[in-house]
């Protein structure tokens, strides 16, 4: 496909198909095609080329998603846009040094001709016989391209950017050989001035092979800055179906085997050592180790992991010797998933393309009608004939409506590979019109705002206790216990005081709390030597301390009641006849959650908590990341199923609700706001129902997602604008014999280029610090 009009033809063709619906990106040169049952692609296939187009079904992916029954439709044998097949991109490399090669030999001898043209100095006896050898091949050889699809379209009844190029430039080449050789144009000692304007004369002794060549130059040029621009575009999903392991050693009985990637199976046992890639998604069977995620989640900081964690395949192990059970392979991947969404996000179209993408489509035509309309009008008039060739060869020329059909589709793919590399994916252009409007943010508590993740906060003792002896003997009795808070307790005793001793006769009193046997030292305040003791620790409720004689003294009741009062879980510990300490466990608040609020009420939106918890809980919650407190932006004891209703009831007071979580009960919700964010770190199903994944836990990177889509969005509306007001401004211009041929060539160029440019700006976007 050389222009939008081939991607609005084609698409028009598929979607005339019984039972299909076609989308055609012309940046991509990808058809992303829907179809029911029995429909054979072998039928999109014929019915691309009928329309004078090649295409194949896309190859399927070993470490990313294929996209099986959708063909990338690609023109004169292109694979720009496959990216991840290696033939593909050779064939995208070979594109852009062929056109390459073209524009050097063209430009080599267009600016001789351009030069005796514009600078009478030069213009020796016979001069425009040389301006003919040397402009000839580039008209003919260099414009072989345009002139090849021009005339394929012609045989199929179309007209495309191509038809305009391709008769403009053999328009002035044949003026040219017309003046030359019958009229007086091939005399000795022959000149013309060059000028931007027009003046009137008989045509029989000017020449226009410097707009003939110059054009065909410039709109090379265009086209070779397009086709590399498009491959620097796509290089962040390239890079990030190149992240994973080639391939992988795998455990048979104890040996470790060398296998393609590709051979690995769900169960199967792989040893990543010190440095290499894991090869694949996986759990850990044995060994522990730092993890490099940052080429997945865009997370600087190694994360720790130890046997039973989950690791992404295409991370790096840092440290440690680690053997992987893989649970899921090829397609069904983290990395390969991500991928497809950034594949998917590309291929689509937002609103404002596919009105742009009509327009591209009926404006051939209409170019044509005005071109022959001007000839005529500047004939009728007496200007002469070389006046109302020239004007109507520039309206040709200057009509171009490529820039167009890159406005949304160079932004999109810039905009989506930018955020594939910060860890934010965006799941289609649609998205991008949500972000704008979007004035409320809907925060799930757990797991979002939270860790999610229960764990020891703080410890309060009786007077003369040790906090460390509290700490280690109620840990040693919960460490023996299974319970969510039991493990949160045994984990921060262990982490401030050291490993903890063994217990003997484990009790579970249920719905109270637990106790045993620990060995240790008498500890202060107990009036005995410092002989091993063996002491009966009861943790859990004052309750079932005050059963056993134990009751709170009055701080620590005190730190009980603070506790309750900030939805806070405590429970008490003690030994040898007394109440000894209160240690509270909560989900704790993510470190970056008070800044990620800051940064949405930058953005203009108002951020609203809402949670199952009580209402204490959420109000708590709230109070320390900087949400109003009040019951219009805390909303507790929110049933998972009344989610769905919460966001309605927002909805239907004129407010645009975005909503972020992370768990199975928020894909509801997510799929019936107006922009659904997932927490990449949650569920398949709340990422499948959100239309932005966020891969990193962190919420500021919500923030940054709906930057990024903001900034693409403005970045299409920028693009279209010009792109728009090019050809407004440019056609009556042209039309009025103001423009020569050859500057409007440049001009068109310089449209398209401008377009890639502004999109490729995108590339310097970065995540707020």
């Amino acid at each position: 496909m050389t222009c939008a009009s081939c991607a609005n033809r084609i698409e028009r063709k598929l979607n005339k198909l019984d039972n299909v619906s076609a989308a055609v990106n012309y940046a991509t040169e990808k058809a992303r095609v829907q179809i029911a049952a029995g429909v054979e692609p072998q039928l999109l296939l014929d019915t691309v080329e009928q329309a004078g187009y090649s295409a194949r079904l896309p190859k399927p992916r070993t470490a990313a998603p294929g996209t099986a029954g959708a063909p990338g439709a690609t023109g004169s044998g292109t694979a720009m846009g496959n990216a991840g097949n290696s033939t593909d991109d050779a064939a995208g490399v070979d594109r852009v040094e062929s056109l390459k090669q073209r524009v050097i030999i063209s430009a080599v001898l267009s600016i001789p001709v351009i030069a005796m043209a514009m600078i009478p100095a030069l213009q020796f006896t016979y001069w425009q016989w040389l301006s003919l050898t040397l402009a000839a091949p580039v008209v003919v050889w260099g414009a072989y391209p345009f002139h090849r699809a021009a005339w394929i379209n012609l045989r199929h009844g179309t007209f495309t950017m191509d038809t305009l190029v391709s008769m403009g430039t053999l328009a002035a080449l044949a003026w040219s050989l017309y003046a030359l050789f019958l009229g007086h144009a091939g005399m000795p000692g022959m000149t013309h001035g060059f000028e931007f304007s027009l003046s009137p004369s008989d045509g029989a002794g000017d020449i226009y092979l410097e707009a003939a060549a110059g054009v065909t130059t410039f709109i090379l040029l265009g086209r070779y800055f397009e086709a590399r621009s498009k491959r620097t575009a796509g290089a962040a999903l390239r890079s990030l179906l190149e992240l994973g392991a080639k391939e992988v050693s795998v455990l048979r009985d104890g040996v470790e085997t060398r296998i393609p990637v590709e051979a690995l199976q769900v169960g199967a046992e792989f040893v990543v050592r010190p440095g290499e890639k894991i090869a694949t998604d996986g759990e850990i069977v044995d060994g522990a180790s730092a993890v490099d995620t940052s080429m997945v989640t865009g997370e600087s900081v190694p994360a720790e992991v130890s046997e039973g964690d989950t690791v992404v395949g295409g991370t790096v192990n840092a440290s440690g010797r680690l053997v992987v059970r893989a649970t899921r392979v090829g397609s069904d991947t983290q990395l390969a998933q991500m991928a497809q969404m950034v594949e998917d996000a590309q291929s689509g179209k937002a609103a404002a393309q596919r009105l742009a993408d009509r327009i591209s489509g009926i404006f051939v035509p209409v170019v044509l009608v005005l071109a022959v309309a001007t000839f005529v009008f500047w004939m009728i008039t007496g200007s002469g004939a070389a006046m109302a060739f020239t004007a109507a060869v520039a309206v040709l020329i200057i009509a171009c409506p490529c820039a167009l059909g890159l406005a949304t589709p160079m932004a999109l793919m810039v905009g989506t590979g930018r955020g594939a590399q910060l860890g934010i994916l965006i799941k289609g252009p649609e998205v991008l019109e949500s972000t704008r409007k979007v004035d409320t943010i809907v925060l799930d508590k757990t797991g979002t705002v939270t860790t999610g993740k229960h764990a020891l906060v703080f410890t309060t003792v009786a007077d003369g206790e040790d906090e460390a002896q509290v700490l280690r003997l109620a840990g040693a009795v919960e460490d023996a216990s299974e319970h969510p808070i039991a493990r949160a307790i045994a984990a921060g005793a262990r982490e401030k005081a050291g490993d903890l001793p063994a217990v003997e006769g484990f009790r579970n009193h249920e719905g109270l709390g637990v106790s045993g046997r620990v060995a240790a030292g008498v500890g202060p305040g107990d009036g005995g030597d410092d002989d091993t003791t063996t002491e009966e620790v009861i943790v859990g409720r004052p309750a079932l301390l005050a059963g056993r004689a134990m009751p709170l003294p009055e701080e620590l009741q005190r730190a009980m009641d603070v506790a309750s009062e900030r939805g806070q879980t405590a429970v008490a510990v003690g030994w040898g006849g007394r109440a000894r300490g209160v240690l509270v466990v909560a989900d704790q608040i993510k470190e970056t959650s008070a800044e990620a609020i800051r940064r949405f009420r930058e953005l203009g939106l108002t951020p609203i908590l809402l949670t199952g918890d009580n209402a204490k809980v959420a109000a708590a919650v709230a109070e320390q990341v900087g949400i109003d407190p009040g019951p219009e932006t805390v909303i507790a004891e929110v049933m998972p199923a009344d989610k769905v209703e919460q966001v309605r009831r927002l909805q239907a007071e004129g407010r645009v609700v975005a909503m972020v979580g992370d768990g199975v009960n928020d894909a509801a919700a997510l799929a019936t706001a107006d922009l659904g964010l997932a927490i990449g770190t949650g569920t398949d199903a709340a990422i499948e129902a959100s239309d932005l994944t966020l891969v990193r836990g962190d919420l500021r990177s919500a923030a940054d997602a709906i930057r990024l889509s903001r900034r693409t969005l403005g970045t299409i509306r920028g693009n279209l604008f010009w792109a728009f007001a090019y050809n407004v401004a440019a056609l009556p211009l042209a039309a009025a014999g103001l423009l020569n041929p050859m500057i409007a060539g440049a001009a068109m160029a310089f449209s398209s280029v401008f377009v890639v440019a502004n999109s490729l700006r995108l590339r310097r976007f970065r995540a707020a610090v």
